[in-house]
């Protein structure tokens, strides 16, 4: 029979290990300790995403996002889940797959971020591979897309290191702090996924 949606809801539900990390869904407790890491890193991630006023970082903002995440968990559109190390849960970063697709396509979009402080150790690889996984192992997509701006070195290196292709460049893809930036469009497939050495 020809599946339009996944099987179940814990595949939008899920706890995700991989040490040292722990990926999980955003609670309201998470605020300060997400506050604070958004702020640390200002300087870093507005590089990549469009930056944020007060307003955006304030208790009513993120209890907002958690509203929309939910909205779209429950819808089996989305799925947004923070990274926290295992040793005392620290946050250090965060991952979506969003626009997902299901019928013919099977497909959504990854994004995601670690804080300032916590660059390269691996964490970024970890998040996007367990995630991917579970894109595919779980949800039961086919594709998984990413975007990442020209000059973006470190994340042009994770996607290819997990078997993510450049299939072209999408000019004017987001708009980023007030400028549309062209983007790099990478994705893998599940039959990319399971033909690659397993890590």
């Amino acid at each position: 029979m020809f599946q339009l949606r996944p099987a179940g809801s814990a595949a939008f539900d899920p706890v995700l290990v991989r040490d040292p990390l722990l990926l999980r869904a955003p609670q309201l407790r998470d605020f300060e300790d997400w506050a604070a890491l958004r702020d640390d890193s200002r300087g870093h991630l507005t590089k990549w995403e469009d930056d944020w006023t007060a307003k955006d970082v304030t208790l009513s903002a993120f209890r907002r996002r958690l509203r929309l995440w939910e909205r779209q968990r429950r819808a089996a559109t989305g799925l947004s889940l923070f990274a926290c190390r295992l040793d005392g849960e620290a946050l250090i970063g965060g991952v979506t797959l969003s626009n997902i697709r299901f019928g013919a396509s099977r497909s959504g979009v990854i994004g995601y971020w670690v804080g300032e402080g916590f660059l390269r150790r691996g964490y970024g690889g970890i998040i996007v591979h367990e995630t991917v996984r579970h894109a595919f192992d779980v949800i039961g997509l086919n594709r998984v897309e990413a975007a990442c701006q020209p000059g973006n070195e470190a994340s042009a290196r994770l996607l290819g290191g997990l078997g993510f292709e450049r299939e072209g460049r999408a000019r004017g893809y987001l708009r980023i702090n007030g400028v549309w930036r062209d983007h790099d469009i990478y994705a893998v497939t599940a039959g990319d996924w399971a033909a690659r050495p397993q890590a």
